[in-house]
């Protein structure tokens, strides 16, 4: 080995590397400068400028926005459609984050496991999300219209016509029909999260566990389920801000009904905003989702990161 580097010597390296740092610095910052314009202007200021509106009575067309403080946020504190909107929001995210995320897992494992025609069916399961929420509202309102729906008037040809439901018509199951639909457009774009899970658990803990006289379910529930404690927690997080902000089918297949039934944050929101021309609530109660939001995920992500096992 050599013999150590003297003072000057180091000193002499570090100014020779100094300009060359200065360099990269001055060329990342010019890298980020576009994109973080861009930010600034179509997301910080938006903010900002919603910020102010939610304190206004600005109806969203004339110049005139006039300061009313905190009455907004107290409207929104004791507005009965304001509950119930938040009480179907609730409702609509716990029932999409818990069905999606089954129903992805079990794509997942049946995928993971078939051994002919896997990506046949990686596609099939897939398919669906690549179908806007406009799209498949509307082929799902059709499918479940009362009077030329498939399923009703397959009920009809076989003489059970009387078990015919109107499935966007009565309260009792308008969320019901949001709910399926949804699942069935957004599972498969969680499965393939937890596929890459699954692809990445190291098969030797499965065939120790088989050899040891585990069942598939065992196998399952004390190998598989805790090692993908990663991909839960991602799909999770997204399946929940998903189904909080939930937009496109509601106003596509019950325009919030019948009557309110499915009225959620996002689409009064829109009603109150746009068809109300009361946009200074409109932003009100925004802020308020993305409160709830960020709260929700901050308190999720804590909770289910101190579940995730490494290996």
């Amino acid at each position: 080995m050599g013999a150590p580097a003297s003072p000057k010597e180091r000193s002499a390296a570090e100014a020779t590397l100094r300009p060359k740092k200065k360099k990269l610095h001055t060329y990342a910052v010019l890298f980020i400068l576009p994109s973080f314009i861009l930010y600034t202007l179509f997301v910080i200021v938006p903010t900002f400028g919603s910020m102010y509106l939610s304190f206004t009575s600005w109806d969203g067309i004339s110049e005139d926005i006039r300061y009313i403080g905190f009455a907004n946020f107290v409207e929104i504190l004791n507005s009965p459609r304001v509950h119930n909107a938040l009480k179907n929001t609730l409702i609509l995210t716990v029932s999409l984050v818990v069905l999606e995320n089954i129903a992805a897992i079990a794509m997942a494992l049946m995928v993971d496991k078939v051994k002919w025609f896997r990506n046949f069916f990686r596609s099939i399961f897939y398919f669906p999300t690549l179908l806007s929420g406009i799209v498949m509202g509307f082929v799902w309102a059709m499918l479940l219209n009362y009077n030329f729906g498939v399923g009703n008037q397959l009920l009809n040809v076989i003489g059970l016509g009387s078990w015919a439901l109107d499935w966007l018509g009565d309260p009792k199951y308008a969320m019901v029909a949001v709910v399926l639909s949804t699942v069935w457009k957004g599972a498969g774009y969680y499965m393939i999260i937890y596929l890459a899970g699954l692809q990445g658990i190291p098969a030797e803990l499965s065939e120790a566990a088989s050899i040891d006289g585990a069942n598939g379910w065992q196998q399952f529930r004390f190998i598989t389920f805790p090692l993908l404690a990663g991909s839960l927690t991602v799909c999770l997080v997204l399946s929940m801000i998903s189904a909080l902000k939930i937009f496109d089918q509601i106003a596509v297949m019950t325009d919030g009904g019948p009557g309110f039934a499915t009225e959620t944050l996002t689409y009064i929101i829109y009603k109150v905003g746009f068809g109300e021309l009361r946009q200074g609530f409109g932003t009100a109660l925004a802020m308020v989702l993305f409160l709830i939001i960020m709260i929700i995920t901050i308190i999720q992500v804590k909770i289910l990161r101190k579940r995730e096992v490494q290996y």
